[in-house]
């Protein structure tokens, strides 16, 4: 596996250029995009964070990582690149996002998925993770982004 880290979240699918203020490719918010290259490693870390936990909230509640060790080993060997200091969840997310449609046994992995998701295809799986990702993102980002900037527009 390259032992380059990876410098940002972007994905290649940026859609804050159409006029959306959440990414649906990354699930950065538009400003965070736009500013990114300026951010020092404070901001970048806090947005490495919170988009962790939102991750990490729809993945927990969707599978169980039994064996991270294992997980990791199986992401090394693929050379599926991925955030080591993050966690294992999102490490099956880069798993299921890169490789839905090949992988037959989650569990060679050391993955589990949760009773109520055992019966669906991992491709709807990667694609229902993803939406619930943007939705909660888009909901942080109106909760606490937008007034905000309203408060700062009105002055």
């Amino acid at each position: 596996m390259p032992k380059s880290t990876i410098k940002t979240p972007c994905v290649g699918l940026c859609s804050t250029v159409y006029g959306d203020l959440v990414c649906r490719g990354c699930k950065r918010f538009h400003h965070e995009v736009i500013h990114w290259n300026s951010y020092d490693d404070e901001q970048k870390r806090a947005v490495w964070l919170r988009l962790e936990q939102l991750l990490g909230q729809v993945m927990e509640a969707k599978l169980e990582v039994f064996d991270p060790g294992r997980l990791r080993l199986q992401l090394e060997q693929r050379q599926v690149r991925f955030q080591p200091q993050q966690s294992e969840y999102c490490w099956a997310y880069q798993l299921i996002a890169r490789g839905a449609r090949v992988i037959n046994h989650l569990d060679a992995y050391g993955i589990v998925l949760l009773p109520e998701f055992r019966d669906w295809d991992l491709p709807a799986l990667r694609d229902a993770i993803d939406r619930e990702f943007f939705l909660l993102s888009e909901a942080h980002y109106q909760r606490y982004i937008a007034p905000a900037f309203l408060r700062e527009a009105l002055g």
